[in-house]
Protein backbone atom coordinates (compact mmCIF):
# COMPACT_ATOMS: atom_id res chain seq x y z
CA UNK A 1 0.00 0.00 0.00
CA UNK A 2 2.73 2.46 0.97
CA UNK A 3 4.63 1.57 -2.19
CA UNK A 4 1.63 2.34 -4.43
CA UNK A 5 1.08 5.68 -2.71
CA UNK A 6 4.76 6.50 -3.19
CA UNK A 7 4.55 5.48 -6.86
CA UNK A 8 1.50 7.69 -7.37
CA UNK A 9 3.25 10.63 -5.70
CA UNK A 10 6.32 10.19 -7.93
CA UNK A 11 4.12 9.98 -11.05
CA UNK A 12 2.33 13.20 -10.08
CA UNK A 13 5.65 14.98 -9.58
CA UNK A 14 6.88 13.82 -12.97
CA UNK A 15 3.75 15.09 -14.70
CA UNK A 16 3.89 18.40 -12.84
CA UNK A 17 7.59 18.71 -13.60
CA UNK A 18 7.13 18.17 -17.31
CA UNK A 19 4.27 20.69 -17.45
CA UNK A 20 6.46 23.25 -15.74
CA UNK A 21 9.38 22.36 -17.99
CA UNK A 22 7.21 22.87 -21.05
CA UNK A 23 6.11 26.29 -19.85
CA UNK A 24 9.77 27.11 -19.34
CA UNK A 25 10.47 25.86 -22.87
CA UNK A 26 7.71 28.13 -24.21
CA UNK A 27 9.26 31.07 -22.38
CA UNK A 28 12.76 30.14 -23.56
CA UNK A 29 11.66 29.87 -27.19
CA UNK A 30 9.88 33.25 -27.03
CA UNK A 31 6.40 31.79 -27.52
CA UNK A 32 5.19 34.17 -24.80
CA UNK A 33 5.99 37.11 -27.07
CA UNK A 34 2.78 36.41 -29.01
CA UNK A 35 0.85 34.01 -26.75
CA UNK A 36 -0.18 34.15 -23.10
CA UNK A 37 -1.56 31.37 -20.93
CA UNK A 38 -5.08 32.74 -20.39
CA UNK A 39 -5.43 35.91 -22.43
CA UNK A 40 -5.27 36.78 -26.11
CA UNK A 41 -2.15 38.73 -27.01
CA UNK A 42 -0.90 39.04 -30.58
CA UNK A 43 -2.07 35.44 -31.00
CA UNK A 44 -4.64 33.31 -29.18
CA UNK A 45 -3.95 32.17 -25.62
CA UNK A 46 -2.52 28.71 -25.10
CA UNK A 47 -5.77 27.70 -23.40
CA UNK A 48 -7.82 28.92 -26.40
CA UNK A 49 -5.60 26.84 -28.67
CA UNK A 50 -6.02 23.78 -26.44
CA UNK A 51 -9.81 24.23 -26.41
CA UNK A 52 -9.95 24.52 -30.21
CA UNK A 53 -8.11 21.23 -30.73
CA UNK A 54 -9.20 19.24 -27.65
CA UNK A 55 -11.53 16.92 -29.59
CA UNK A 56 -9.23 16.63 -32.61
CA UNK A 57 -7.27 13.37 -32.66
CA UNK A 58 -4.65 15.11 -34.81
CA UNK A 59 -4.57 18.26 -32.66
CA UNK A 60 -1.02 17.81 -31.35
CA UNK A 61 0.26 17.02 -34.85
CA UNK A 62 -1.49 20.10 -36.22
CA UNK A 63 0.07 22.28 -33.53
CA UNK A 64 3.51 20.80 -34.09
CA UNK A 65 3.22 21.54 -37.81
CA UNK A 66 2.09 25.11 -37.11
CA UNK A 67 5.04 25.65 -34.78
CA UNK A 68 7.55 24.31 -37.30
CA UNK A 69 6.05 25.65 -40.53
CA UNK A 70 3.94 28.60 -39.42
CA UNK A 71 0.23 29.08 -40.11
CA UNK A 72 -2.31 31.67 -41.18
CA UNK A 73 -6.06 32.16 -41.36
CA UNK A 74 -6.80 29.79 -38.44
CA UNK A 75 -7.97 32.42 -35.96
CA UNK A 76 -9.54 35.10 -38.12
CA UNK A 77 -6.76 37.61 -37.56
CA UNK A 78 -4.56 39.26 -40.12
CA UNK A 79 -1.24 38.34 -38.47
CA UNK A 80 0.16 34.95 -39.53
CA UNK A 81 2.24 32.80 -37.19
CA UNK A 82 5.72 32.59 -38.61
CA UNK A 83 7.68 29.33 -38.63
CA UNK A 84 9.68 29.04 -35.43
CA UNK A 85 13.19 28.36 -36.70
CA UNK A 86 14.67 28.21 -33.20
CA UNK A 87 12.43 25.24 -32.29
CA UNK A 88 13.48 21.73 -33.34
CA UNK A 89 11.05 18.84 -33.98
CA UNK A 90 11.37 17.36 -30.49
CA UNK A 91 10.77 20.74 -28.86
CA UNK A 92 7.80 21.40 -31.16
CA UNK A 93 6.28 18.07 -30.10
CA UNK A 94 6.87 18.87 -26.43
CA UNK A 95 5.22 22.27 -26.83
CA UNK A 96 2.29 20.83 -28.79
CA UNK A 97 1.69 18.12 -26.17
CA UNK A 98 1.94 20.69 -23.37
CA UNK A 99 -0.57 22.98 -25.05
CA UNK A 100 -2.96 20.09 -25.65
CA UNK A 101 -2.67 19.17 -21.96
CA UNK A 102 -3.95 22.61 -20.99
CA UNK A 103 -7.37 21.68 -22.38
CA UNK A 104 -7.87 18.71 -20.07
Amino acid sequence: MKLSVLGLAVACLLVAGSASASEELAKGKNCMTCHQMDAKAMGPSFKEIAAKYKDDAEGAATLKKSILEGSKDKWGGSIPMMAQAQVNEEEAQTLADWIMGLGE
